[in-house]
């Protein structure tokens, strides 16, 4: 069987931030909380660097889902910002859908909280209407993992490539030739690895 490798293009992705909000963030178990906030943050640096259009969605925040994390929405200003009134599946949003749309992009970044419900439903509706959905794995939290797992195969198995968000900026930018010195600086900032490789590249070349 044949096989097609559909990989990231920087050019036609937009990143879905689904209900990274206050409350919902305490029911992520799958990551350590410094570790999950770390990951979504890199996500968002990640989309910045390359110009990706960014949507940020909540569900019930007026309730005990709470409010969007600041960081996220002080990382977007001036994207397209949507407070569902009720709708679980933000695909059954009318504003939400018209925004993905708007950007007349054909791949789609997905991440949020909880994995099994605000990611995996709007992925399968986008994979429904015929768009590639890239899930940030790491970037996207629930309550354990066994949960987490069968959503990732539920996803995967309707044809959604599930990747971390190491792989999303490295797939991204392609070539290092294109940039070291401010592509280095994400990964090293999210990464403390990656900060003394970065390090100890700059020591031989001074050096």
């Amino acid at each position: 069987m044949s096989y097609t490798y559909k990989r990231l293009d920087k050019d036609d992705v937009a990143l879905l931030l689904v209900d990274h909000q206050a409350g919902l963030l305490s029911l992520v178990r799958d990551f350590n909380p410094d570790e999950f906030k770390n990951n979504v943050l890199a996500v968002a640096d990640i989309a910045k660097y390359f110009n990706i259009p960014a949507i940020l969605t909540t569900s019930f925040e007026d309730g005990p889902n709470g409010p969007m994390v600041p960081e996220l929405k002080e990382a977007f200003p001036d994207a397209a910002y949507i407070p569902r009134p009720g709708q679980i599946n933000a695909w059954d949003n009318e504003d939400f859908v018209k925004a993905v749309k708007d950007t007349g992009k054909k791949q789609l970044l997905i991440a949020g909280v909880v994995t099994e419900v605000c990611v995996a439903f709007p992925a399968l509706s986008a994979l429904e209407e015929g768009y590639e959905v890239f899930v940030v794995t790491d970037a996207s939290g629930t309550f354990n993992q066994t949960t987490r797992d069968a959503a990732w195969d539920r996803m995967s198995q309707a044809g959604a490539q599930l990747m971390s968000w190491f792989g999303v900026a490295s797939e991204l930018h392609r070539d290092w030739r294109n940039d070291i010195e401010g592509f280095g600086g994400i990964l090293g900032g999210h990464l403390p690895a990656y900060a003394n490789l970065i390090q100890s590249r700059t020591s031989a070349e001074k050096g």
